[in-house]
């Protein structure tokens, strides 16, 4: 207990805090747009958020280094973009079972870890972007289709970004939240529901929900995810193994995946919260900030129900308006970084304007046809260089 501070307690809250409150209306449009019903909903969310929450403290405490875990917010943003598979949630949770399976995979064999590493940035940042783009138009509707409520949200957003960058999304949710209970009548016996039941969901494997979702989350998750969460790692001096970092996440996301959860990977911003000198002046003593973290996480996962209950009674463009707020530092990154390639740039294009548009051909999302139609024209362009 010596290593545990004050200052490292109290970053852990704020990452806690920070990394569920900014995203999980993110995760439950994902779940929603996937077909799950409101009990799937909660069971997920609560899923996950114990799931990177154990993770994290697992991880922390084996190698005394703060490695924090998180739900891939992309990936959410991923099925909040794609249509529901024909199947509905089963379909689904075979794809989370797959993107789990491949986490464990690249942990353990190195050639696929290096493989998703190769991925051209542009195309990557690309794909990323065009599956942004959806959720990040939503706080423009949400103002055209609920004025009074669209533009408190993003005021609130607006005010505190200018106050504290990272408590502006949390504050946007707690106005959406508070809109809501003043405008909506709460669900009978909400209070009662506050802890979820789990639910089992049965998983369907098809081919075009592993192609279009399964493998399109694996690769969102490990090129926005993890990749980036071990260079944060690096940049405040540590320098873990990569290997069984991402081997033990999957395998979170392969015991979350049948109650829902969609996957769990190494954390980014919340990271730098837990690994920064913000979190203890010794390197050595920030751990516990990432257990700290870890353990907020299974608190709110164990209070989902409410959260779940309150999003429901909410008028959708709102929830997904306080989404696109959220993922909106992500998108204009992943734009910069598509773009900024002259020789890439036409390829990353293609790619975006592909995924963005929701092309959906022989069941398969349009994820996966814009990384085929980026890269395909990318290797084109190579050939008649020479």
């Amino acid at each position: 207990m010596r290593a545990f501070s004050l200052q490292a307690v109290a970053a852990g809250l704020l990452a806690g805090f920070v990394g569920f409150a900014s995203s999980f209306t993110v995760v439950l449009a994902g779940y929603a747009a996937m077909g799950a019903n409101q009990l799937q909903q909660a069971s997920g969310l609560m899923a996950v958020s114990i799931a990177m929450g154990l993770a994290g403290v697992a991880l922390s405490l084996w190698r005394r280094l703060p490695i924090s875990v998180a739900w891939s917010t992309p990936g959410a943003a991923l099925l909040a973009s794609t249509a529901m598979p024909a199947g509905g949630f089963p379909e689904a949770v075979g794809a989370f079972l797959l993107c789990g399976a491949l986490l464990v995979l690249a942990g353990l064999w190195r050639p696929l870890g290096r493989a998703v590493a190769a991925i051209p940035p542009a195309l990557a940042s690309a794909l990323l972007a065009g599956v942004l783009l959806g959720l990040c138009l939503a706080p423009v509707r949400a103002v055209a289709e609920l004025p009074g409520q669209g533009l408190a949200v993003v005021a609130a957003w607006l005010v505190m970004g200018r106050v504290n960058r990272l408590l502006a999304v949390p504050a946007a949710v707690l106005v959406a939240l508070l809109l809501v209970v003043l405008a909506q009548p709460m669900p009978a016996g909400m209070g009662a529901a506050l802890v979820p039941a789990p639910v089992w969901v049965w998983p369907v494997f098809s081919p075009a929900a592993l192609l279009g979702v399964g493998l399109p989350l694996f690769l969102v998750t490990m090129a926005s995810q993890n990749i980036p969460g071990m260079a944060v790692l690096a940049a405040n001096g540590y320098r873990p193994s990569a290997g069984p970092l991402f081997s033990v996440t999957g395998a979170f996301s392969l015991l979350a995946a049948p109650l829902g959860g969609h996957a769990v990977n190494l954390a980014a911003i919340t990271a730098a919260l837990c690994a920064g000198p913000e979190a203890q002046p010794d390197p050595t003593r920030r751990w516990p900030a990432a257990v700290v973290a870890g353990c907020v996480y299974v608190v709110f996962g164990l209070l989902a129900g409410g959260a779940v209950a309150l999003v429901g009674v909410a008028p959708p463009v709102l929830v997904q308006a306080v989404a696109g707020l959220a993922l909106l530092p992500a998108f204009g990154g992943a734009l910069h970084a598509a773009l900024a390639v002259p020789e890439e740039r036409e390829p990353a294009v293609v790619c975006f304007l592909v995924t963005a548009a929701g092309l959906s051909l022989l069941g398969v999302s349009g994820a996966f046809w814009g990384l085929c139609a980026g890269w395909g024209l990318r290797a084109l362009g190579r050939w008649r260089r020479g």
